[in-house]
């Protein structure tokens, strides 16, 4: 071992000795581990060379067990060469779950880098084959933070072997193939805090879901909605009871007076009396299937029903207003209504039949209240964290939210825009909302008590086992919301 070998892994050693590994739940733990995800993804497995070149450090050392020292250069040509230059049998790295560990680097309490140590996999990936499993080895990292960037340091990648067939009970992404899905997100909160957001399985069948994999999520576009309306209701700008029709008379409905009973509170309560598509309908118009106000029917067209209106009042677009009430103060870059500009498409999570066949992707170009949101497990966590933590409206207003608005049956509830489930233990209650498209299932649960809550994403129509198995073995009640369906 040379001189230079040695110092540095001593260093590396004594570091990782003397600071204290970071909390998981930690803000630090989880930048860093998205900061892994995504350098990573790009840099190695979809060979990203320009963003490799803007994340390695000028002076970096990488030291590897078995093809031995390399600086930059020698580092980025063997990525170039060895990584990069075959697309058609590709490497890929993938972080074993569960082994990353993060120690901080305080220079006189000022945080400037961090140590990473964990588990990579690697395999070999052929179109239309599944990936093949080639080897497996531990590494330890050094991330230096230049400003808002973190720049890879120092590098060990060592213990390199053939891999080890493991089977472990909760084996998500076994689970994802038994079941046609190729991925899943879970994002799960504790004590009102985003505290893991994982992402498992394949974008479609081929190419590994990123740590921002983008998921359509159906209906969750919904509780997006009705809490831009609360916040345009905080604001005075609109309120919860006051007609709409000022604002918006549906063509289909102009001859029916019972529009004039249409308020925020009955939509976002689903009693606006309209089926849920009028396109489901034999007449394939928009009507009043029973009177306002007077029960519960879940509706999509109410919710566009509000959005014309709201837009009509404020001249404002539905995109213009979220943007500014949620997605911009939440840092919810990969969220829209629809394929706009922005969207990334390499990082969609492709929809898939109950027979794992794929379904061909429609893309639209204008915003639905009720459904089509584009979203990330990290964003929509986001979103759930801020509900959670008051959401930013006054304490009345948040309280008419969690009220239970309409009873649905024993137990079962409507509030704002979300469904309201009591009787968990501990005196727990939970609001939620599901959304379902074909190749499309999604859940977002919290529970305002305990601050604790959680979102599923999946591409895939076969669920049901594998809700079961995430349910019962690894959330926060679980298996009480499961035994509840």
């Amino acid at each position: 071992m040379t001189k230079q070998i040695f110092f540095s892994v001593a260093f590396l050693a004594l570091s990782i000795n003397s600071i204290a590994q970071i909390d998981k739940k930690s803000d630090l733990f989880i930048e860093l581990k998205k900061q892994d995800s995504i350098f990573f993804e790009r840099a190695f497995n979809q060979c990203d060379l320009d963003y490799l070149e803007s994340h390695i450090a000028e002076d970096l050392k990488f030291y590897h067990d078995q093809s031995g020292f390399q600086n930059r250069n020698t580092f980025f040509e063997n990525t170039q060469k060895y990584i990069c230059s075959n697309p058609d049998k590709k490497p890929i790295r993938k972080l074993k779950e569960g082994s990353l560990s993060i120690f901080p680097l305080y220079n006189y309490g000022k945080i400037y880098g961090a140590i990473q140590s964990g588990v990579h996999n690697f395999y070999i990936r052929e179109a239309g084959k599944e990936d093949v499993w080639t080897s497996t080895a531990k590494f330890t990292t050094v991330w230096i933070k230049k400003e808002d960037i973190w720049v890879m340091s120092n590098v060990l990648s060592y213990d390199h072997h053939n891999p080890i067939v493991e089977t472990p009970e909760n084996d998500i992404e076994k689970l994802l193939k038994d079941n046609n899905v190729p991925a899943a997100g879970i994002g799960i909160i504790e004590n009102g805090k985003l505290t893991k957001i994982e992402v498992y399985g394949t974008l479609d069948k081929q190419t590994t879901a990123p740590h921002n994999t983008v998921f359509k999520v159906a209906s969750l576009t919904k509780p997006i909605v009705a809490l831009t309306t609360l916040k345009l209701i905080d604001k005075g700008l609109l309120d919860l009871d006051e007609p709409l029709f000022k604002y918006w008379i549906d063509p289909d409905i102009k001859n029916d007076e019972r529009y004039k009973k249409l308020t925020p509170r009955l939509i976002l309560t689903h009693q606006t009396g309209f089926p849920n598509w009028r396109f489901m309908t034999e007449s394939n118009k928009l009507t009043f299937q029973f009177d306002p106000g007077t029960k519960y029917q879940y509706s999509g067209e109410g919710f566009e029903y509000l959005r014309k209106a709201i837009e009509n009042k404020l001249g404002k677009n539905l995109e213009e207003l979220t943007e500014k009430l949620l997605f911009t103060p939440l840092e919810m870059t990969d969220t829209r209504f629809w394929w706009d500009s922005g969207m990334d498409e390499t990082r969609y999570a492709q929809n898939f039949n109950e027979k794992g066949e794929k379904i061909v992707t429609e893309k639209y170009y204008e915003a639905n209240a009720a459904a089509n949101l584009l979203t990330s497990v990290e964003d929509y966590g986001k979103f759930l964290e801020h509900i959670i933590n008051g959401a930013g409206i006054s304490k009345n207003l948040y309280q008419e939210m969690i009220q239970h608005q309409v009873t649905l049956k024993e137990n079962d509830f409507f509030g704002l825009g979300w469904e309201i489930l009591a009787g968990f233990s501990d005196d727990e209650f939970a609001l939620l909302h599901t959304g379902k498209d074909p190749g499309v299932s999604t859940l977002a649960i919290w529970f305002p008590k305990s601050k604790n809550g959680y979102l599923v994403f999946l591409n895939g129509d076969n669920v049901d086992k594998i809700y079961e198995d995430i349910l019962t073995k690894r959330l926060y009640l679980g298996n009480e919301l499961w035994n509840k369906r």
